[in-house]
């Protein structure tokens, strides 16, 4: 639909470029020849009194199209600004489309894509919690910590990154409340914990954080 308005107004800009010349041209031959016809009234006739009355009432109406062409130039000449005006806005529109679709096109990948880092993550912890005894378990757990390593590496890159609310303010724009919490070591009315991590797009929320919220106990 930008493009389609774009088109539109190119259309009439040109339609208005070959207008403006062509009554320019008429304005000035209409006050060529009123000048001349005053000057031969001038200077020829039967009844200078007569012709001289006739000589005024052709340059009053001589002037009165010219006046009324110099309005319609200076109209033509204000359609000519606001169609100029409203094509560089149509293309400014255009252009932050097309940056906008570069930069946010991938955004449903990445919505899907970081439940896999969730897995990972999960994963990862659960292997820690445990007493690893042999070799081949050590080495699984190093090998999704050298994952989680690289992806998070891939996030960032393509301007992926994962949210770090610990200890801020609640947002609204980046957080959902899931729990309240008692308030130790923190701030009441900040974030105390995550229950799901939250990611951001290039400065743009694709995920809100599950968090919990500090509140302050009786004994505070």
């Amino acid at each position: 639909m930008a493009i389609h308005c774009l088109r539109g107004a190119r259309n009439n800009l040109k339609d208005l470029r070959r207008l403006q010349p062509l009554l320019s041209k008429n304005y000035s031959l209409y006050s060529t020849a009123a000048r001349e016809r005053s000057t031969g009234d001038d200077c020829h006739g039967d009844d200078p009194t007569d012709d001289q009355c006739r000589s005024v009432t052709d340059v009053r109406m001589l002037e009165i199209r010219a006046s009324k062409l110099q309005e319609q130039v200076q109209d033509l000449t204000t359609r000519y600004k606001k169609a100029l005006a409203d094509s560089d806005m149509v293309r400014r529109r255009t252009q932050k489309f097309v940056e906008d679709a570069k930069t946010f096109g991938i955004q449903s990948f990445c919505r899907d894509l970081v439940e896999v880092a969730d897995l990972l993550e999960q994963a990862a912890r659960e292997l820690e919690g445990e007493v690893l005894q042999e070799e081949g378990a050590r080495r699984l757990c190093q090998g999704l910590a050298r994952i989680q390593d690289r992806l998070q590496g891939v996030f960032t890159k393509h301007g992926l990154e994962k949210m770090r609310p610990v200890g801020g303010r609640y947002d609204p724009y980046q957080h959902e409340i899931v729990c309240h919490v008692a308030a130790e070591g923190v701030e009441p009315g900040s974030v105390a914990v995550v229950k799901q991590e939250g990611y951001m797009l290039h400065g743009r929320t694709i995920r809100h954080a599950h968090v919990g919220i500090a509140m302050a106990t009786q004994e505070q």
